[in-house]
């Protein structure tokens, strides 16, 4: 005799309600933290280096102008490290819990998904070398700003290195310019494809700015004699970077 029991049925993934999981939130903050505050950090940045044109004197002024700023320690930590390590960390997350498919699906979707993750992971351990090498190794160029520059073009005396910064600047490039674009959109800034296609020539444009303050700013580390670290602000002398 059949059975009259009526099947069951396996319960599905419950609906997402207002008010309930986090995924929405951490993603908003995710895109938030991209361009406020690490966004704003990085065009600081590229400006600062970029006064590296001028000579080293005044790329001693400029690293001595920005050590100067009251409670530079809880400031870095909080508006640029904690950020930055939210960022990157919450981004690979993003990677390893997405589908990409580039190789069956080739749509440019696919393809910005993919470049905008490689560029943040290489921009992301570009930055970690670059920084562990400037702040914690050898002189302390916040306490002794006239060995900054001399400190940077040792990072050059390496092809390998030389490359590596080249591709961070590209790969830095790249991700705040196409993240500026994603969050526009968003946020609802751009509304409609054709507010998203004229934003996305300003994205570009910004990009290729980026790229070329980072390319001048190379070449006058790369073409000026080579500086000595100094001990003292702005005497130099001999000693190890």
């Amino acid at each position: 005799m059949a059975s009259t029991a009526s099947p069951s049925i396996q319960q599905g993934v419950a609906p997402l309600r207002a008010g309930q999981g986090h995924s929405f939130l951490l993603r908003r903050l995710h895109s938030l933290s991209g361009i406020v505050p690490v966004g704003l950090f990085l065009i600081e940045h590229f400006i600062s280096n970029a006064f590296a044109t001028r000579g080293p004197g005044a790329y001693a002024k400029q690293v001595e102008l920005l050590s100067g700023f009251p409670f530079v320690f809880y400031l870095e930590l909080f508006g640029i490290w904690l950020p930055i390590l939210y960022h990157s960390l919450y981004g690979f997350y993003i990677w390893y819990r997405g589908e990409t498919n580039v190789g069956d699906y080739p749509w440019m979707g696919n393809w910005m998904f993919t470049a905008q993750r490689w560029t943040g992971a290489i921009a992301f351990f570009y930055m970690v070398w670059h920084t562990w090498h400037l702040r914690f190794t050898g002189v302390h160029i916040l306490m002794y700003p006239g060995a900054a520059f001399g400190k940077v073009q040792g990072e050059f005396q390496h092809t390998w290195a030389v490359v590596f910064y080249a591709a961070g600047i590209l790969c830095a490039s790249w991700h705040f310019a196409y993240g500026l674009w994603l969050f526009a959109a968003k946020w609802g800034i751009t509304t409609g494809d054709g507010a998203r296609r004229k934003f996305a020539y300003v994205c570009f444009a910004i990009g290729l700015l980026f790229v070329l303050v980072g390319a001048l700013t190379m070449r006058a580390f790369l073409t000026t004699p080579l500086q000595p670290c100094a001990r003292s602000k702005f005497r130099l002398s001999a000693i190890s970077c």
